[in-house]
C-alpha cells in the first residue's frame, strides 16, 4: 500500500460516525490523547480517546485498521459494559480483560463479518505485548494470563507453578464468559468473579500493572511474514470463538479498503488547494477535545429546513391577490385567495464572517446554536458557501476558518465552531486584511459580517470594505442587539461605514431567517 497521511480532523470525522452507528448513541465523540494507557472510555461523559493515529504500527491502511478496530471495541465498552475500571492495577486490568472478551463476543454477533478484522488486530497485538522474560514479579503473571486469555498463547517463559496458575485462571474465565454469553450477564455479575482469578493467580488485587502497549515494542517495524505467522497462530488458537478465519485474507484487508480509499479521497478533497490559510494569516481551530454537540438546536434545524426546503427544487408558492390557483383555506383565514409557483432566484456563493469578541461572550452558546443552525441549512440547501470567525488570543486577533467554500459543511466544521472562544475587541479591519486575499480569489457574491459592536477603527472599515466592493463583492452586514432598539442602533452605525446593506436581530434564533432572507432576495 502507498504510504498516505491523513489527517486528523477527516479521521475524527469518520470515527465519531462510526462509534455513535456501533455504539447506537448519538452524542459520542471520539478525541486523539497523547497519554494514557492506549484506548480509554470515559463513560459518564461518552468520550472515546484513541492514541494518535501515528502511533500505531505499519503502512497508514494497516495503522488504519488497527485504529478502527480500536474504536470498535471501545464503542463496544461504552454500548455494554456497565463500568470501566482503570488498568493500573491488577483488580481493573482482569476486569477489563475479560470484559474485553465477553463485549467482543456480543458485538460480535451485532456487527457481523468483524471476525477478520478482529483477528488482524489481535496479530498486532500480539506482537506488541511484551516477552514475559522483560517483567519482573507478580506483574509477569497478570500478564500472561492476559495475554493466554485474549491471543491463547504465552510470549516469552514463565516458571512451570506459576503457568500452572496462570492456566487454571484463563480455563476458570472462559468457563464464565461461557456463562456470560448463555445467561446474557453483565458487567456486575463479571466483576464479581474477578476475586476467584485473583485467588487462583495468588496476586494483590491492588498490584501496579505497567503500561504495556503495542507502539512500545522496540525494533524493526514488523513485516509482512510475521503478520501472518501471528494471524495464523491467533486464528488457530482462537478458533473457537471467530470461527474459520482465513490468515491470507484477514492480511488482504479487502472488506476495509474500499471504505479506506473514501476516507483518503475525502482528505484529498477537503484539502485547501492553492493559497494557504495560514500564509495570509488565517487559522484552522484544533477540532480535537471538543463536544460541539452542546451547539446543536435539532428543533431549530428542523424548522428552518422544514420551511425552506422548497428552495431546493428552486421554486416556492406564493399567495397572491391573482395568481395560478384559487386557495380556498388560504381565503378562509384571511390571506390573499390566490397562490402561484414563484421561482427562487438563490445568490449560491456567500462568505460569512462571525464576530467572536468579548462582548458576544456572555451570550455565545446562542450565538453558536444560531449559526451551526445557518450552516446546517445552507449545506442542505446545497448553497456554496465559507465561513470564518474572530477573537483574540494571546493579545492578537486571529481569523478562524471554520470551513473553506470546497469543503462540506460536517462534524468537523461544527467542532471549529464550538472550539472558537469569544475574547477581545472588534477589529474589523484587520480581519478583513487577513481575508482579502481569500477573499480576492474566491471573488463571493455575498460577505456577510454578523457583529454585535462597532469596529475599533471605523476609518480603516471604510477603506477595506471600500476595497472588496471593488472587486464586485457584495458587502452585507447583520448587526445583533439585546434588543430591538439596540440592535437597530447597531445596524445603523453599520450603514454608515459602507456597507450596501445593513440588517439587525434582536433575538439569536432569527439569524437564520435574517441571512437565508438575503440569499433569496427578500
Amino acid at each position: 500500500m502507498s504510504r498516505l497521511r491523513l489527517r486528523n480532523d477527516v479521521l475524527l470525522d469518520i470515527a465519531t460516525f462510526l462509534a455513535r452507528r456501533w455504539s447506537g448513541m448519538s452524542d459520542v465523540s471520539v478525541e486523539f490523547s497523547e497519554g494514557g494507557r492506549g484506548p480509554r472510555t470515559r463513560q459518564a461523559e461518552r468520550v472515546i480517546s484513541l492514541p494518535p493515529f501515528d502511533r500505531y504500527q505499519g503502512g497508514d491502511f494497516q495503522r488504519y485498521r488497527q485504529f478502527r478496530a480500536s474504536l470498535w471495541y471501545e464503542s463496544a465498552r461504552l454500548k455494554h459494559c456497565g463500568r470501566i475500571l482503570s488498568s493500573d492495577h491488577a483488580f481493573g486490568f482482569i476486569l477489563n480483560a475479560i470484559e474485553t472478551r465477553r463485549i467482543e463476543d456480543v458485538g460480535r454477533r451485532e456487527w457481523r463479518g468483524m471476525d477478520d478484522e478482529l483477528a488482524f488486530n489481535y496479530a498486532y497485538a500480539f506482537n506488541g505485548r511484551p516477552q514475559l522474560g522483560s517483567l519482573y514479579g507478580r506483574a509477569r503473571i497478570v500478564e500472561a494470563f492476559y495475554q493466554a486469555l485474549l491471543f491463547g498463547g504465552v510470549r516469552g517463559e514463565i516458571q512451570a507453578s506459576h503457568l500452572d496458575r496462570v492456566r487454571g485462571a484463563a480455563g476458570f474465565a472462559e468457563g464464565i464468559l461461557g456463562e456470560a454469553a448463555a445467561a446474557g450477564r453483565q458487567t456486575d455479575w463479571m466483576e464479581k468473579q474477578v476475586p476467584r482469578i485473583i485467588k487462583i493467580l495468588e496476586i494483590d488485587p491492588l498490584l501496579t500493572i505497567p503500561a504495556s502497549l503495542p507502539w512500545a515494542r522496540s525494533g524493526m517495524a514488523l513485516t509482512e511474514e510475521e503478520i501472518l505467522r501471528a494471524l495464523i497462530k491467533i486464528s488457530k488458537n482462537r478458533e473457537g470463538d471467530f470461527g474459520r478465519v482465513d490468515p491470507v485474507a484477514a492480511l488482504r484487508g479487502e472488506g476495509v479498503y474500499d471504505e479506506y480509499r473514501v476516507l483518503v479521497d475525502e482528505d484529498r478533497r477537503s484539502e485547501n488547494r492553492g493559497l494557504g490559510t495560514e500564509a495570509v494569516g488565517v487559522r484552522t481551530p484544533p477540532s480535537d477535545r471538543v463536544d460541539e454537540t452542546k451547539i446543536y438546536d435539532a428543533d431549530l434545524i428542523c424548522r428552518l429546513k422544514a420551511k425552506f426546503k422548497d428552495w431546493r427544487s428552486g421554486w416556492r408558492e406564493e399567495h397572491l391577490r391573482w395568481g395560478d390557483e384559487f386557495d380556498e383555506e388560504g381565503y378562509i383565514d384571511g390571506s390573499e385567495p390566490f397562490f402561484t409557483d414563484v421561482r427562487n432566484t438563490v445568490r449560491t456563493r456567500i462568505v460569512i464572517l462571525l464576530d467572536h469578541s468579548s462582548s458576544i461572550h456572555s451570550e455565545q452558546a446562542g450565538y453558536k446554536k444560531a449559526t451551526l443552525a445557518l450552516c446546517e441549512v445552507l449545506a442542505y440547501l446545497k448553497i456554496r458557501f465559507s465561513v470564518y470567525a474572530f477573537s483574540t488570543q494571546d493579545r492578537a486577533v486571529v481569523c478562524w476558518l471554520i470551513k473553506p467554500e470546497g469543503a462540506k459543511w460536517n462534524h468537523v466544521s461544527a467542532k471549529r465552531l464550538a472550539r472558537v472562544v469569544a475574547n477581545g475587541s472588534t477589529p474589523l479591519a484587520e480581519v478583513y486584511g487577513k481575508m482579502l486575499p481569500a477573499v480576492q480569489a474566491g471573488r463571493p457574491e455575498i460577505f456577510l459580517t454578523l457583529t454585535d459592536g462597532e469596529p475599533s477603527d471605523p476609518d480603516a472599515v471604510r477603506s477595506m470594505i471600500k476595497a472588496i466592493k471593488s472587486i464586485g463583492v457584495g458587502m452585507v452586514a447583520l448587526g445583533l442587539g439585546p434588543d430591538t432598539v439596540r440592535a437597530t442602533a447597531i445596524a445603523g452605525n453599520l450603514r454608515t461605514l459602507g456597507y450596501e446593506r445593513t440588517l439587525a436581530v434582536s433575538r439569536l434564533s432569527d439569524i437564520p431567517n435574517k441571512v437565508l432572507g438575503i440569499l433569496g432576495g427578500a
